[in-house]
């Protein structure tokens, strides 16, 4: 069934004109009248809605009853990738959409391909949230991936974190990141933190350590910088 992200209030026996992003989805699928939708407004589960009026530019619903279904992961689980580019930064929050990451926070550092800043950054971040919204839509996730402002790497460590704090690294010497996983309680909240193309700096990473990161592994192979922190999310939010 068609689903819908609708950031408005929502009530059950309510008519409701759907937003211009809304409304364009289901002209493109040309649904009808009658037709079943789902609305979610991201504060947590779905409505039952049916397509009640197709205007030239509008599209107005009637909304029914609240289902309490959630989909979300067990633990949260904080991103902070550092600045990579775009196409992979879409696919990277694409897909951490879709695996249930809570949060994605856009990090500059030394090595980071993109670099953003001002209304440029403002629009990126639009942006990132929209692709994020899709893909809520199409995983049934109810509430979204929250993409938080761009921040240096400075900026990041400066800032609390609750839970376990991780640096995805290439040492050898360090834990892997499945067994350090599977020693977490159940539900234990996790940040962690991945360097763009070509990793982190030595000296970032070292400031990273000092300020309570610890290093973890993901194996003796060199992922790409979007399929590194995807590939650890996978192993703290996949039952």
């Amino acid at each position: 069934m068609p689903r819908f992200h609708v950031p408005l209030a929502l009530a059950a026996g309510a008519r409701l004109a759907l937003p211009p992003g809304a409304a364009r989805h289901v002209q493109v699928l040309r649904l009808q009248p009658g037709q079943a939708v789902t609305l979610f407004d991201g504060a947590g589960g779905e409505w039952a809605a049916t397509v009640a009026r197709m205007g030239r530019a509008d599209v107005e619903v009637d909304i029914a009853a609240h289902q309490p279904i959630e989909r979300e992961a067990a633990r949260a689980v904080h991103l902070a990738v550092g600045l990579m580019a775009a196409e992979r930064m879409d696919w990277l929050v694409e897909k951490a959409t879709e695996l249930g990451a809570a949060s994605l926070t856009p990090v500059l550092t030394a090595r980071s391909s993109l670099r953003l800043a001002g209304e440029r950054a403002a629009k990126k971040r639009a942006h990132w949230q929209a692709v994020a919204i899709a893909a809520c839509e199409q995983s049934g996730r109810n509430r979204l991936l929250d993409v938080r402002e761009q921040l240096s790497l400075q900026e990041y460590l400066q800032q609390a974190a609750d839970g376990a704090r991780w640096l995805l690294s290439l040492d050898g010497a360090a834990p892997g990141l499945r067994a350090s996983a599977a020693a977490l309680d159940a539900g234990a909240p996790v940040t962690l933190l991945s360097g763009p193309e070509g990793g982190l700096a030595a000296d970032e990473e070292a400031v990273a350590r000092a300020a309570g990161y610890a290093a973890r592994s993901l194996g003796p192979r060199v992922l790409r910088a979007e399929t590194a922190p995807l590939a650890a999310l996978s192993l703290l939010t996949l039952p």
